[in-house]
C-alpha cells in the first residue's frame, strides 16, 4: 500500500484553510455593515485581517497533529542520540513521517544490537585476556624454573638433567600450541576474513582423514567403527578448515577416550542435511552443560589439565563450522561424548 503524501495532506490543508477563509470574507462582505465613521480603506483592512487570521489558525488546526508527531519524533531521536538506545518511536499514519519514524526505529535498534554486540565482544576479550595470562603464565612459569635450575647446575646426574630438558620441551610445546591456536582463533574472528569455498565430497574427505589418524589410534588402543554412507555427498566448503574440524575432533576424542575403547563415527543423509557424528567413552568428564565444551579455555577433565589440551580447540571447530553456516552440538550419555555436525547438502 503506497504511504499518503505529506505534501499532499498539506496543499489539503492549505486548500480547506483558504475555502475557510474565503467563506469568512463572504460572510463579512454580507453581513457586516460600514459604519458611517470607518472609512473604506480601514475596511478592507479589516477584511483582509479576517482572511488571514482565519487562514492561518484553520491551517494550524488542521496541520496540527503533524507538527505535535514530528516534535514527538524530534524527541525521540534526542533521546537515542543521548544513548537511550532501543527507544521506538509510535508509528502513526502512513505517510513520509511515519517512514521517517520507522526509519529511525529501525536504526535504534541496530544501534542497541550493534552496542551490545561490542559489548558482548568486549566482555569476551577480557575474559579471553584473563585466561590467557593464566594459560600462559603457567607453562612460562615451568620453563622458566627448570632452565633456572639448569643454570646453577642444581641436577643429580644425567637422567635428572635429560628429564628437565624434557620437561622444558614439553612445555615449550605447549606454549607454542596455545600461542598458535590463540592467532588462528583470532584470525576466524575477524570480520576480514573470506573462505576459499570449494565443492567437496564429504565422505572422501572423512575417509582420508580417519586413514591418516589410524597409526594413532592403534597406538592408543582405539578401534574406529565406522557408518560412512556410499552415496556422494557434496558441500560446499573450505577444505583446509574443514580438516582442521576433523583434527580437533579426532585428536579430542584420542586424549579424552577410555583406553583401549571404542570411537564411532557415522556420516549420512538425513533430509538436505549431511549428519557427521564421532562419539567416544569417557569416564571422568566433569561437566554438566556439555555445550560448555565450545567455550574457551573450558576442559571437560580437570585432571588432563597438562596433556597439551589447550581449551580452544572446540571453539575453534564450532567458529569454522559456523562460518561454514552448519551447526555443531554436544551430548553425553551413559559414558558416550558425541558431537554431531549438521551441513546443508549441495544441490
Amino acid at each position: 500500500m503506497r504511504s499518503k503524501k505529506l505534501s499532499v495532506q498539506l496543499l489539503t490543508a492549505i486548500a480547506i484553510s483558504f475555502i475557510f477563509s474565503t467563506l469568512i470574507l463572504g460572510n463579512i462582505l454580507i453581513f457586516v455593515k460600514i459604519p458611517n465613521y470607518i472609512g473604506m480603506t480601514l475596511y478592507n483592512l479589516f477584511s483582509l485581517s479576517a482572511v488571514i487570521l482565519s487562514f492561518i489558525i484553520s491551517l494550524l488546526v488542521l496541520i496540527s497533529g503533524k507538527i505535535r508527531y514530528l516534535q514527538h519524533i524530534t524527541d525521540s531521536v534526542q533521546n537515542i542520540a543521548n544513548g537511550k538506545l532501543g527507544h521506538t518511536i509510535e508509528i502513526k499514519g502512513n505517510d513520509e513521517l511515519s517512514q521517517l519514524a520507522k526509519n529511525i526505529n529501525y536504526m535504534s535498534k541496530e544501534l542497541e544490537s550493534k552496542f551490545e554486540h561490542e559489548r558482548e565482544i568486549e566482555s569476551a576479550k577480557n575474559e579471553l585476556i584473563t585466561n590467557i595470562s593464566h594459560d600462559l603464565r603457567t607453562p612460562l612459569t615451568s620453563i622458566i624454573g627448570y632452565v633456572d635450575l639448569l643454570r646453577k647446575n642444581e641436577y643429580k646426574d644425567e637422567e635428572q638433567l635429560y628429564d628437565y630438558l624434557e620437561t622444558i620441551y614439553s612445555k615449550s610445546q605447549n606454549f607454542s600450541q596455545l600461542i598458535n591456536e590463540l592467532f588462528e582463533y583470532t584470525k576466524l574472528t575477524s570480520p576480514d576474513l573470506k573462505l576459499n569455498f570449494t565443492e567437496v565430497e564429504l565422505g572422501g574427505l572423512l575417509e582420508q582423514v580417519i586413514g591418516e589418524y589410524m597409526p594413532i589410534l592403534e597406538k592408543e588402543g582405539l578401534d574406529i567403527q565406522k557408518s560412512i554412507t556410499e552415496e556422494d555427498i557434496y558441500v560446499s566448503m573450505d577444505v583446509e578448515k574443514m580438516i582442521r574440524v576433523y583434527d580437533n575432533l579426532l585428536m579430542n576424542a584420542i586424549k579424552y577416550s577410555m583406553k583401549p575403547s571404542l570411537i564411532k563415527i557415522h556420516l549420512q543423509i538425513v533430509g538436505i542435511k549431511a549428519v557427521f557424528t564421532i562419539s567416544n567413552q569417557t569416564e571422568n568428564l566433569q561437566v554438566q552443560d556439555v555445550s560448555k565444551l565450545f567455550e574457551f579455555f573450558y576442559r571437560g577433565d580437570k585432571s588432563r589439565k597438562e596433556d597439551g589440551g589447550s581449551g580452544i580447540g572446540l571453539a575453534i571447530t564450532k567458529r569454522i563450522i559456523e562460518l561454514h553456516g552448519g551447526t555443531i552440538e554436544a551430548d553425553y550419555k551413559e559414558g558416550w561424548l558425541t558431537f554431531t555436525i549438521e551441513f546443508i547438502v549441495k544441490e
